[in-house]
């Protein structure tokens, strides 16, 4: 399988990186937000990484090549994991502002929820309408 202690050495940096990449992804966000000149330094940082791989691998250092990318995906991987912090602000969904659909309708006195019956039949009709003109029009 494994013929070399070079290439024993490479397949378990290959394992190592794959489960930070995983952890990355897969663990519980931060709890707080990383400002995102944070973030960027990181990202930076880890393509300075790269390039100081790709001038090794150009200079025939194969194994300050595979350091160098190794840290440069382990500090890709640790900027992904921080990128997804939230703040207590922050919406649930993670999204941005809120939508009119994300907010629930008053509640009646009674405590259900307002519904105007009414203006939801003249929508419906005025979009069935709208429907039928559009298919007699295609055919």
């Amino acid at each position: 399988m494994v013929d070399s202690p070079w290439n024993a050495w490479k397949v378990a940096l290959a394992v190592v990186l794959l489960a930070g990449i995983c952890i990355s992804a897969c663990a519980h966000a931060p709890r707080r937000k990383v400002p995102g000149s944070e973030l960027r330094r990181l990202v930076i940082s880890a393509l300075a990484l790269y390039a100081v791989g790709g001038a090794a691998s150009l200079t025939r250092h194969p194994a300050l090549a595979g350091l160098a990318y190794a840290a440069g995906i382990a500090v890709c991987a640790l900027a992904a994991w921080l990128s997804r912090g939230r703040d207590a602000e922050d919406p649930p969904g993670g999204g941005g502002g809120s939508t009119p659909m994300d907010e629930p309708p008053p509640p009646e006195p009674d405590g259900a929820p307002a519904f105007d019956w009414t203006a939801f039949e003249r929508e419906f009709r005025t979009f069935a309408a709208r429907r039928r003109q559009e298919t007699s029009g295609r055919s």
